[in-house]
């Protein structure tokens, strides 16, 4: 082995083992992260969960009067 296929051999270890540092810091394998049924559901239960925490926003800085009106609202839904 001469010196200029050890250096080409270097700079090949060094590419690859970059190139599999950057996948694992990006997630692992990026084929297999797309949605999911799982992660698709998540999704739509933390949109509903922060429709909900609004709701409660809204209803804890309102006046007191309405306070009592949208809790009845609440109870009818």
């Amino acid at each position: 082995m001469n010196q200029y296929s050890m250096v080409v051999l270097i700079v090949l270890i060094v590419m690859i083992s970059t190139v599999i540092k950057a996948r694992y810091r990006h997630g692992g394998n990026l084929a297999a992260r797309g949605d999911d049924p799982d992660t698709l559901r998540m999704r739509e239960e933390l949109k509903t969960l922060r429709d909900r925490v609004a709701v409660l926003e809204r209803i804890a800085t309102d006046r007191e009067n309405s306070l009592s009106r949208q809790i009845e609202e609440l109870r009818d839904r």
